[in-house]
């Protein structure tokens, strides 16, 4: 996906969540905040909150992205429980090998009252399948 986001649809795309984003993590408070993932978007740049994290699922992703970050698991953050007020995951669920165990690890240290952001795209919409099309005749 981070070829295809170098692309004008990509590039597109990215400016789009990240005004949509923007607008729905903007007022949100507390004091810690992590991004799960895709380095290409600052999804928490438009947040006030003073601890603010990407995390990545690999050595090469951190190269994309000058902000401060980690590589780890996204099934097995390093976060004890309940302890991050927003999490934001840009197409985090299509990108990892264990969603599920992702948005359990999301619950478990997110505190009561916290805040989760997921976008992503749908595989079975047109534009999935326009994809998919063009793969599968190689253009």
């Amino acid at each position: 996906m981070h070829d295809w986001l170098a692309t004008p649809p990509g590039q597109y795309l990215l400016a789009w969540e990240r005004e949509q984003i923007a607008q729905a993590v903007g007022d949100v408070f507390g004091f810690h905040a992590l991004q799960l993932g895709l380095p290409e978007l600052d999804a928490l740049e438009a947040n006030r909150m003073p601890h603010r994290w990407l995390a990545t699922q690999s050595q090469a992703e951190l190269k994309i992205s000058p902000r401060a970050a980690f590589v780890t698991e996204f099934f097995a953050l390093p976060f004890p429980a309940n302890s991050l007020d927003l999490l934001v995951l840009p197409h985090t669920l299509e990108l990892t090998a264990d969603p599920h165990g992702a948005l359990r690890e999301v619950e478990r240290v997110l505190v009561p009252e916290g805040r989760v952001v997921i976008c992503g795209l749908n595989p079975v919409s047109l534009w999935g399948f326009r994809q998919r099309r063009a793969r599968w005749l190689g253009k």
